[in-house]
């Protein structure tokens, strides 16, 4: 359960970061809502999952999941660059939080 927890923070934290986009653009309330609520959940559940992991490796796995996400949907709805080595350097942040998972708990 504290992996699914953590999961679920990492995806809230991605949808905080895509608030903090839309509000950096538009100062708009539903931006501000996105940020706030989003994160609120993050924490939460990050808090939930490292009662039962350890706080180093769920704190890698939570940004790493935030990192992941949000590159790949700026690379999917921004237009951020998809070059070769920035997604395998987004490969390797997985693998590092797969390893974490399979070594760490």
């Amino acid at each position: 359960m504290a992996w699914i927890c953590l999961a679920c923070a990492g995806l809230f934290e991605v949808a905080g970061t895509v608030g903090l986009n839309r509000w950096s653009k538009r100062r708009d309330l539903i931006g501000l809502l996105i940020i706030c609520i989003s994160f609120l959940f993050s924490f939460s559940l990050l808090t939930v999952a490292m009662q039962d992991i350890s706080m180093g490796t769920a704190y890698a796995v939570w940004t790493g999941i935030g990192s992941v996400g949000a590159t790949v949907l700026g690379m999917i709805f921004y237009g951020e660059s998809r070059q070769a080595a920035r997604l395998f350097f987004l490969a390797l942040v997985i693998a590092a939080a797969v390893g974490l998972k399979i070594v760490g708990e």
